[in-house]
């Protein structure tokens, strides 16, 4: 089966034509010299890219904030009371979830706590994340269904929760959603996706923030009905089975969120100097560096490609000392062939991006992080002082160090947005550290394939390439959408070669 492209831009090249052949990219070139097709489709000068990939994703939790309880609108404590006392009153029953709360915007000046929670939501469990995930806000009784939280790190009285403690309440919380429910809301985040011409998300699960069965649903459901592609990733120790569970549901990689620290807004980024606005901390590491060596040894070993979380600066060393400590015993041959990945990797010295390079890792980075949260004045400067903020999210560092890069939106800490993606990367708040455009467009394309060791060669457009393909509703080149910072709509998406969207 065959379907002809016509009359559409490629790139800054109008009136030209894309032939698909059994799901792969047949012939480009120009509408007049398209060859035929058993389908011809005229794209009335729109414009025809790579669908995009979204690097970082967590699409049950995604789905859930879709359809129930988003916070991120709140710019206050009041009104984000307001919103969870509406969304008990509309859902009479079971376990109230929600997320994307940020206190640092909110007037009141204090986080929201179990006791403000309880007054809203009665005797009924409740978990209310914050936006970074990496902290939450949990009622008296969600706290009375975990026992032994009080003696675990991170607990609170006032039920505000970080570290262990809030991963325990976070996978309570999260069991009581039912399989209906979950399909519900995975469902809902693949739309919203392929609405936003996503071909392809990489599903960063882990035993801290989903489960195994919540993949393999995923996993099953991308499968069943016409959608974009999920590759997954386990973030788990070799040691504590994580490669098995690779192996059993044929995952990318092992890795993506494993939490190596958290996150600057919850204080748990680990750092190599404490928090400004709280110098008694400098955050945590959860790991050893020799628990760290081991699962890269046996990641390389296995030909697996592992996967970091990592925010703060003594995290991302910390890895890549774990990392280099492999190459040196297997050899920087099989390091590099893995392509071993940094997830988030927001505070990187110059050291480090020459480390990433040699040892051919790929940084997978949220350029939407540097415009909610960076700048001279925004909640980087609060936590870490302007001059460590000004510092994070080195994007253009990275690029002209010729290091992989692939961006994400880390869904549903930050929403899904591509081109807003796109622009972020561009536009970004340290003057200097921005991405050229067509560098962040193709991180935010090619760059997702070849962090998943998945890429064509010869690019993403190339004649044999899988057509994952996406027609955007504007009259504007490539050139002008990033030029312009537009945001088109997406008119048509095609992964596989199998229309998801549009009249294609």
């Amino acid at each position: 089966m065959s379907l002809l492209l016509t009359g559409v831009t490629v790139g800054d090249a109008a009136d030209r034509a894309v032939h698909v052949v059994d799901g792969a990219v047949g012939w480009v070139g120009p509408a007049a010299e398209a060859p035929r097709a058993d389908r011809t489709v005229d794209g009335g000068g729109a414009l025809l890219t790579p669908a995009f990939v979204d690097a970082h994703v967590h699409a049950t939790a995604t789905g859930l904030a879709l359809t129930g309880l988003a916070l991120h609108g709140a710019d206050s404590l009041r009104s984000a009371l307001a919103a969870v006392t509406e969304h008990v009153v509309a859902h009479p029953t079971g376990t109230v979830l929600g997320t994307g709360w940020d206190e640092t915007v909110w007037p009141e000046g204090r986080a929201l706590t179990r006791h403000d929670l309880d007054a809203v939501v009665g005797d009924r469990p409740a978990y209310l994340a914050r936006v970074d995930v990496h902290s939450a806000t949990v009622s008296t009784a969600l706290l009375d269904r975990i026992p032994g939280i009080t003696e675990l790190p991170g607990f609170a009285a006032d039920g505000r929760l970080r570290l262990d403690a809030h991963h325990a309440a976070r996978q309570v919380a999260h069991g009581s959603v039912d399989p209906a429910q979950r399909a519900t809301a995975q469902r809902a985040a693949l739309d919203a996706a392929a609405d936003l011409g996503i071909g392809c998300v990489h599903e960063m699960a882990g035993p801290e923030v989903s489960s195994a069965e919540d993949l393999a649903a995923l996993l099953e459901l991308s499968r069943r009905a016409p959608g974009p592609l999920v590759l997954g990733w386990w973030g788990e120790l070799a040691e504590r089975g994580g490669l098995d569970v690779v192996a059993e549901l044929g995952l990318a990689g092992a890795g993506g969120d494993l939490f190596c620290d958290g996150a600057f807004g919850s204080h748990t980024a680990a750092l190599s100097a404490p928090y400004t606005d709280r110098p008694e901390t400098s955050g945590a590491l959860r790991f050893d560096t020799g628990q760290l060596v081991e699962h890269v040894r046996a990641c390389t070993a296995a030909g697996v490609q592992a996967g970091f979380h990592v925010i703060g600066d003594a995290a991302v060393d910390q890895v890549l000392a774990a990392v280099a400590a492999v190459a040196d015993e297997l050899g920087r041959d099989a390091v590099r062939a893995c392509r071993h990945r940094l997830e988030h990797v927001e505070m990187v010295s110059a050291e480090a991006v020459e480390t990433l390079r040699s040892l051919g890792m790929v940084a997978s980075v949220q350029p939407a992080f540097d415009a909610a949260w960076g700048g001279d004045g925004g909640m980087y400067a609060e936590r870490l002082g302007v001059e460590r903020a000004l510092a994070c999210n080195p994007l253009a560092d990275l690029s002209d160090g010729m290091v992989a890069i692939a961006l994400g939106s880390d869904a549903p800490v930050t929403p899904l947005d591509p081109w807003g993606g796109v622009h972020a990367a561009v536009d970004h708040r340290t003057p200097g550290a921005g991405m050229r455009p067509f560098d962040a467009y193709d991180a935010a394309t090619h760059g997702g394939w070849y962090a998943a060791r998945a890429e064509h060669p010869a690019g993403p457009l190339a004649v044999g390439a899988p057509a994952h393909l996406a027609l955007w509703a504007t009259d504007l080149t490539l050139s002008g959408v990033l030029a312009q910072r537009a945001r088109p709509t997406c008119a048509g998406l095609l992964v596989g070669g199998d229309v998801v969207r549009g009249a294609l």
